[in-house]
């Protein structure tokens, strides 16, 4: 026993020094080689600063919603709903949202609403949205600001992220930086 106790013991103090340590330092050390030295991709607004990487809670009809998050924009702790496609809690929670998506712009059918405005991404923090699910707003941000719907559409075009290297991903259209650009918008 003392022969599989004793190198146990050496192997669970290396990995505690490395790991907690050597592992830690290391991370820390690459992070402070990227921009804004790991501190995450904030913008600064209005006086406020926020996290561009993670998704904000935008319910007013003057301002492009973001995706629904299960956890309610909570960054401290991320997560989806964990209910099935076939879920009756679940398909009343999207149904919900379908009809108060509808009731906010009612020139929009249902079939027309795209499924990442009514659904929660996995992580609940998606700071983006596709341009179909901004596309479906303008018409209640137009009516809402009092400015023409072309203006709006051509922010939109502005806002829109290629995929990277035209390869990977689709275009989405970070929220945050949207709607910033829009009380910016004269």
């Amino acid at each position: 026993m003392k022969t599989n106790i004793l190198p146990a013991i050496r192997l669970t103090i290396v990995c505690i020094i490395f790991f907690i340590g050597v592992y830690s330092l290391l991370v820390f050390g690459i992070a402070q080689l990227t921009p804004n030295k790991g501190k995450g991709f904030v913008i600064a607004s209005n006086g406020k600063t926020y996290y561009e990487n993670i998704a904000q809670k935008f319910t007013d009809d003057k301002y492009f919603w973001s995706r629904p998050s299960a956890v309610d924009y909570n960054a401290a702790g991320s997560g989806g709903s964990n209910k099935g496609p076939s879920n009756p809690d679940y398909l009343k929670t999207v149904q919900d949202r379908i009809d108060s998506f509808m009731v906010h712009n009612p020139g929009v059918k249902k079939e027309e609403i795209p499924s990442d405005i009514v659904t929660a991404s996995g992580s609940g923090q998606d700071p983006n949205i596709s341009v179909q699910a901004a596309n479906a707003q303008v018409k209640r941000i137009a009516k809402s600001r009092g400015i023409p719907e072309g203006n709006i559409q051509q922010l939109v075009l502005t806002c829109t992220e290629k995929p990277l290297m035209g390869l990977m991903g689709t275009e989405k259209i970070n929220v945050l930086k949207l709607n910033i650009a829009l009380d910016n918008l004269k």
